[in-house]
């Protein structure tokens, strides 16, 4: 046996055991699989100081701030007291001093307490819903930062593995072994793989650009890895409901709806008149004066009923936009399960029997072409079937991660998975 089909083999062997699948499929074997809801703590850690400091998610915070200002400033009186002074020259001396205070008659303080307070739940919301985005963005491009790496990496071991065989072919072309055509398909398939190299060194540097984007200033050799160790899902009906209407835009589609409410009632109140009472004391000439004076807005010319019809519509679509939210939301859960479940499925039957096949077939190529029963384009040819399949075998990990991220969005477990909670 030469030096270079010595070579071939070897690096055959070494590469079947060291790929990135057969690597994740050993860690498997070894670790058990985890059937509770949780990643790993250097992953966690990770995400959240990346959360935490991303410029979408403070621009949410300050937004939620505002909120909690404004609920404050709903809570306080609609009508400070005023201060009247009067003075008058005429046939007698009139020097007065008085207080005057609208009084808020109609209730209205209490009912733009509960718009605000709506309000400020609806921006509670619409802040964990910002920060579960940033979070399921860094976890697609770590993934895909990882599935990318790995792919380069199978497409290094490709274009060495076709390097070799193409100087093989061409001693063996040389010694006339081999025809023309087949010393130009391994020339060809050494090509395409270099191709491929480039690509998934491009593709590489995009994915990092991708992670970069969001993890401002942190290197890649900080980067967490992801796990492959899911927990299949069994989630009861009643359960599924409970996650959906516990979703950050579904509760925020309810809260809009509520505070809708809480406008109708607010408008209602403003149409009632709030009087103005005056106290004042003074002088007239020689005497004293002491008055009370009640003013009572007539709404005679506008009612204020139209703002009252505005709000009433306002709620029925709110109303209507919130039962809309909830039913897709429920039908992208039971959509994001579904697709999970067979994703997974998919991987353990790669994991019981893709990998140990590739082995196998390897080998038996191997020992077919050395003992001259398998022609050079033939074992070519099964070779670059056997590294597309590593190779869609990286895309089903990568579908894997897809579907999962889905879930834990659709189903609002991201906070469990990662083991963190958020505190307003």
């Amino acid at each position: 046996m030469s030096t270079k089909v010595r070579r071939i083999a070897v690096f055959l062997a070494i590469f079947t055991m060291t790929s990135p699948i057969h690597a994740q499929l050993e860690r498997d074997e070894v670790e058990p699989e985890s059937t509770q809801l949780g990643c790993r703590p250097e992953l966690s850690t990770f995400i959240r100081a990346v959360v935490d400091g991303n410029p979408q998610v403070n621009a949410a915070r300050a937004a939620l701030d505002a909120s909690l200002a404004l609920e404050g400033a709903a809570g306080r009186p609609l009508y400070n007291p005023e201060l009247v002074i009067e003075a008058e020259d005429a046939e007698s001396e009139i020097r007065a001093l008085g207080i005057s205070q609208t009084l808020d008659w109609g209730g209205k303080r209490k009912a733009r307490t509960a718009v605000a307070e709506s309000e400020r739940r609806s921006v509670e919301a619409d802040y964990l819903a910002v920060r579960w985005q940033v979070t399921v963005e860094l976890l697609s491009a770590l993934a895909s930062y990882q599935t990318e790496s790995d792919r380069r990496a199978l497409a290094l071991a490709r274009s060495r593995t076709m390097q070799d065989f193409a100087e093989l072919a061409e001693q063996r072309f040389d010694a006339g072994d081999i025809s023309q055509i087949e010393f130009d398909l391994a020339v060809l398939a050494f090509t395409d793989a270099r191709i491929k190299q480039a690509t998934a060194s491009a593709n590489v540097a995009e994915a990092k650009q991708a992670v970069r984007s969001i993890a401002v200033g942190s290197p890649p050799t900080e980067w967490p890895a992801i796990q492959i160790e899911l927990p299949p899902l069994i989630v009861a009906p009643s359960e599924a409901s409970n996650l959906v209407m516990s979703l950050p835009h579904v509760r925020v589609a309810q809260l809009r709806a509520s505070a809708a409410v809480a406008r109708v009632n607010l408008r209602e109140r403003e149409r009632r008149p709030d009087p103005t009472l005056t106290l004042r004391g003074g002088t007239e000439g020689d005497e004293t004066l002491v008055g009370l004076n009640l003013t009572i807005p007539l709404n005679v010319r506008n009612s204020f009923s139209y703002e009252v019809t505005a709000a009433s519509a306002e709620r029925r679509q709110a109303q209507q936009e919130a039962a809309n939210i909830s039913r897709q939301a429920y039908a992208r859960f039971q959509g994001a399960q579904e697709r999970f479940q067979l994703s997974r499925a998919a991987w353990e039957d790669w994991q019981r029997t893709g990998g140990v096949s590739l082995q196998r077939k390897t080998d038996l190529l191997w020992r077919l072409w050395e003992a001259g029963e398998l022609s050079t384009t033939a074992f070519l040819v099964q070779l670059q079937q056997t590294l597309d399949t590593r190779e869609s075998a990286l895309e089903l990990r990568a579908a894997l991660w897809r579907a999962w991220f889905e879930w834990l969005v659709a189903s609002g477990q991201i906070e469990g998975w990662l083991g963190s909670s958020i505190a307003y």
